[in-house]
């Protein structure tokens, strides 16, 4: 991770990347069909938002692969992650509005930082690929931690590393698992609709939902929150 000075404002935003700040969850999906489905794992839309979109490698590998080894299951889903890389390369958008949000967050002093349950290489590639490295105080990588998403430690180390306080801060989330998380550390969540729908992300967490970042009801919010 990386760590920044406190800002001393208590605010903060954070957010998930796949999903989120890029829709890259039909590449993950392609991905995952191409190599769980030799194991007898096809999945589809409704199914993988259900039982593997957010959810960390090794939650996965212990519930689709039971029979491997945990070696096994780890080389199995690097396998994934591979090819996942190599279907994004090149490929990778961010959602409409996004770039002018961290332009007003960078503007307005607001420390941002990335939470994710996928590993290293995916978030370092997602973010070098939208060219917004250096805009993240700290990248927390759930696989790193004792617990990853759902569990609301990944969001609370977010907010450790930059000295920010729940409340006074916005998380950004387009999983089930990714709201859980950050709605677990008390922090008001806005769920993406890249995947999932209104009632869906409200209903484990989530205090309203956007399709994209120049939505007018979000901006209002922000613009209240984050005090700009």
């Amino acid at each position: 991770m990386i760590e920044a000075k406190h800002d001393g404002m208590g605010r903060a935003l954070l957010f998930d990347i796949d999903g989120t700040l890029a829709d890259t969850d039909p590449l993950h999906l392609k991905a995952f069909n191409q190599v769980l489905g030799p194991h007898g794992h096809v999945f589809d839309h409704a199914r993988f938002s259900r039982e593997l979109q957010g959810f960390a490698n090794v939650a996965i590998g212990e519930r689709f692969l039971p029979d491997e080894a945990p070696e096994r299951r780890a080389a199995i889903l690097d396998e994934k992650e591979q090819v996942f890389r190599a279907l994004v390369a090149g490929q990778i958008a961010p959602l409409p509005g996004l770039m002018a949000l961290l332009d007003r967050a960078d503007a307005a002093g607001i420390p941002m930082v990335a939470v994710i349950n996928a590993p290293r290489l995916n978030a370092e590639l997602l973010l070098s690929g939208l060219g917004i490295t250096e805009r993240f105080k700290a990248i927390v990588i759930g696989d790193e931690l004792p617990h990853g998403k759902p569990h609301p430690l990944p969001y609370q180390e977010g907010l450790r590393f930059v000295g920010a306080s729940a409340a006074a801060s916005i998380a950004f989330e387009d999983s089930r698992t990714g709201v859980q998380s950050a709605a677990a550390a008390g922090i008001p969540t806005i769920g993406m609709r890249t995947t999932l729908s209104h009632a869906d992300l409200v209903a484990v967490g989530a205090v309203a939902s956007a399709s994209a970042y120049d939505d007018p009801d979000l901006l209002a919010r922000l613009a209240a929150a984050m005090a700009w």
